[in-house]
């Protein structure tokens, strides 16, 4: 019988690499790095299985990797540590505050993205802001507080909503419904 341990690395690993392949499927690429893809789903679905600190682990090594493998964009070091290692690191860490409670699910998602959101938000206010076009989305940018707002709400909020409504469908199935919400797969085996 594999440990917890191991399980969790071995299901960690499986989720990395499943974000990262959804991380290369943009559905829409903003200028200066920000895509609209999937790839929080595994990220969040890992986090909810474990908690916060497996969830930390998975999602900061998977910012590490997207970085170098999806082409990352940065200016400094910061840029690499806020946009990538802590943003993902931290959207599993709310991800996994919501572990084993009634509509995790929803509750972990946004609490995850929401404390993404707040690492790229902020990178974006003290180091990218100095960068910020003249105008974005058609609208004159005097402010970097607004610009980082702007910017990063429209690929962070796309991806949090598609991971909602990707959980809403799966909860719909019964049979998923209860794989999702347990803890050990064993039952499933038998």
């Amino acid at each position: 019988m594999m440990s917890q341990k191991t399980k969790a690395l071995c299901e960690g690993a499986i989720m990395v690499a499943l974000a990262l392949i959804l991380g290369m499927l943009r559905l829409y690429r903003l200028p200066d790095g920000g895509s609209i893809t999937l790839s929080i789903l595994p990220l969040t679905f890992f986090a909810l299985r474990y908690g916060s600190a497996w969830g930390f682990l998975a999602g900061f090594a998977f910012g590490g990797l997207d970085y170098v493998l999806n082409y990352g964009i940065a200016i400094d070091w910061t840029t690499i540590l806020c946009d990538y290692f802590l943003a993902y690191g931290m959207l599993g860490l709310g991800a996994g505050l919501f572990k084993g409670r009634r509509g995790s699910a929803y509750s972990g998602t946004l609490a995850g993205g929401a404390l993404m959101f707040l690492c790229s938000y902020l990178v974006g206010v003290f180091v990218w802001g100095k960068y910020m076009p003249a105008i974005f989305l058609g609208m004159p940018m005097t402010s970097p507080w607004f610009y980082s707002f702007l910017y990063n709400i429209t690929w962070a909020g796309p991806d949090v909503a598609l991971t909602l409504v990707i959980y809403a469908l799966l909860y719909r199935v019964r049979s998923l419904r209860r794989y999702l919400l347990r803890e050990d797969l064993a039952v499933y085996a038998k």
